[in-house]
């Protein structure tokens, strides 16, 4: 099973899915920040942090099926659930496979979309690279999730990704590559779920294509949007304004598709 980390005892559980070369500790300045009313459940995807590889591809689906284990081990039956970037993938597809676990789904700098034919030739082209090079991969990528105008004010958290990034088993890393280019649209989830959907994104984002994201959104009164004028890694670009809104908007209500 997934290794997870439990945090707080509040009476609703958030499950907090990291990104790609990420694991559970990212979280880590968004927590002071996020209500009391929250449990947090932080879990290792996949071939990263201290999660096994559980083979040469990791599915989406697969992946979402380990999340689903996790829950059924803790007996949680309803929870909101969060992903940023890869882990938001993985929540669109565990909100497709079980919807009736979910109070709330958020995509965290993430999209519904699946990747475009360059962003599928741009991922298998770093198949090899992932393998027999992962530190000059991780090295060269990790600086361009950032707002590449406050690289300056960054650096520390800059570093702090850089050296999640490293710890990452690279054959790990590369089993998630191969399931990202597999992954298919998910709009379709977000056209019917029920449950209470927020899309928060960065306005320079290299990642996501925000604009396309956002503009395509279902026009449906339980989905609601925040751009923030960040990059790719909100929790540690903005983490109090992430943790105001997600406390603000899992817990209670506010108007529709803000900017900050």
């Amino acid at each position: 099973m997934l290794h997870f980390e439990k945090k707080g005892n509040g009476k609703e559980t958030l499950v907090l899915l990291h990104g790609f070369m990420e694991n559970s500790s990212i979280w880590s300045d968004m927590e002071p920040h996020l209500s009391e009313n929250f449990s947090l459940l932080k879990i290792d995807l996949p071939g990263h942090g201290k999660s096994e590889i559980y083979g040469e591809i990791h599915t989406i689906d697969l992946m979402a099926d380990e999340v689903k284990k996790v829950l059924d081990n803790r007996k949680l039956e309803k929870v909101h659930l969060l992903g940023h970037s890869m882990g938001g993938y993985i929540s669109l597809a565990f909100a497709e496979k079980y919807p009736e676990t979910l109070k709330s789904l958020t995509l965290f700098f993430s999209t519904y979309f699946p990747d475009d034919e360059e962003k599928k030739q741009q991922r298998i082209k770093s198949y090899r690279i992932i393998k027999d090079a992962f530190p000059h991969y991780a090295r060269a990528g990790i600086p361009n999730l950032f707002n590449p105008n406050e690289r300056d004010i960054l650096e520390g958290k800059i570093e702090t990704a850089l050296r999640v990034a490293l710890s990452t088993n690279n054959l790990g890393a590369l089993a998630c590559v191969k399931g990202m280019v597999e992954r298919t649209d998910k709009k379709h989830v977000l056209e019917n779920l029920e449950a209470k959907i927020l899309v928060i994104a960065g306005k320079h984002d290299n990642a996501v294509k925000t604009d396309k994201t956002i503009k395509n959104l279902p026009d449906r009164t339980n989905i609601k949007s925040y751009v923030l004028d960040c990059g790719h890694n909100g929790h540690w670009e903005k983490p109090a304004i992430c943790a105001e809104i997600i406390n603000t908007e899992l817990l209670r209500n506010m108007p529709k598709n803000l900017v900050f």
